[in-house]
C-alpha cells in the first residue's frame, strides 16, 4: 500500500473530485482522473465510494451542505420572525447568486451535478424547508404568525422564493432589481402568515 493510499480519506477524495470536476466538467471527469489527482489507484477510490454515482452524490451532498450550514435558524434568533425570515431568504439568495456570478463555470458544474443527484437534492430541499418551518413555528409561538401548518408553510415559502435561489433562474440574477424584488415577495409572504388583528 502506498503512503498516499494509507492516508486516503473520504474528505481527500471529495476535495480531489471537486477539483477534477472543476477542471474537466461532469461530462468528462472520471474516477480514474480523481485517483490520478490523488496518486492512488482507482480501486482505492472505489473502496470509499463504490460507484461513480456514489462519488458524485457525495460531492453534491457536501456542496449543498455548505450552502445550508450558514442558514441554520439557531444561528440567528434576534428580532421578530418576519425579520429573521427576510435575513434567511437574503442569505440563501446571496450564497447562490454570489456563487453563480463569481464563478459561473463552477456553479454550472455543480448545478449539473445536483440535477443528476435527485435524492441528494430532495434531502437538501427538505432540510431548507425544515429551517423555514422552524422560523414559522417561532413566529406562531410569539403570536406574530398564524400559520395553520408550519411544515406546509415552510415548504411553500421555499417554493415561492425559488426565483431568487433555484439554479434554473441563475440567468435572472444579474438584474439589479432582484434584491428589491425579493423584499417585495417577502412582504407578501409575511402578510399571508401574519395574525389578523
Amino acid at each position: 500500500m502506498t503512503t498516499a493510499a494509507a492516508v486516503l480519506t473520504e474528505e481527500r477524495i471529495l476535495d480531489a473530485a471537486e477539483d477534477v470536476l472543476r477542471r474537466f466538467g461532469p461530462a468528462k471527469a472520471t474516477v480514474v482522473d480523481v485517483a490520478k489527482a490523488l496518486g492512488v489507484s482507482h480501486g482505492s477510490v472505489y473502496r470509499h465510494f463504490p460507484t461513480k454515482v456514489a462519488l458524485r452524490d457525495a460531492v453534491a451532498r457536501r456542496w449543498l451542505a455548505r450552502i445550508a450550514e450558514p442558514l441554520e435558524p439557531a444561528g440567528d434568533t434576534a428580532g421578530p420572525a418576519a425579520e429573521r425570515l427576510l435575513r434567511w431568504l437574503q442569505r440563501l439568495a446571496g450564497i447562490k447568486q454570489g456563487m453563480a456570478l463569481e464563478d459561473p463555470e463552477l456553479f454550472a458544474t455543480f448545478s449539473q451535478l445536483t440535477t443528476e443527484a435527485r435524492e441528494v437534492v430532495a434531502e437538501h430541499v427538505d432540510h431548507l424547508a425544515a429551517q423555514l418551518t422552524e422560523i414559522v413555528a417561532d413566529g406562531n409561538r410569539s403570536g406574530e404568525f398564524a400559520a395553520a401548518d408550519p411544515v406546509a408553510s415552510g415548504r411553500a415559502l421555499l417554493y415561492a422564493t425559488a426565483r431568487f435561489h433555484h439554479p434554473l433562474h441563475a440567468p435572472e440574477w444579474a438584474d439589479p432589481a432582484i434584491h428589491n424584488d425579493l423584499i417585495e415577495v417577502w412582504k407578501l409572504l409575511v402578510h399571508g402568515l401574519a395574525v389578523r388583528r
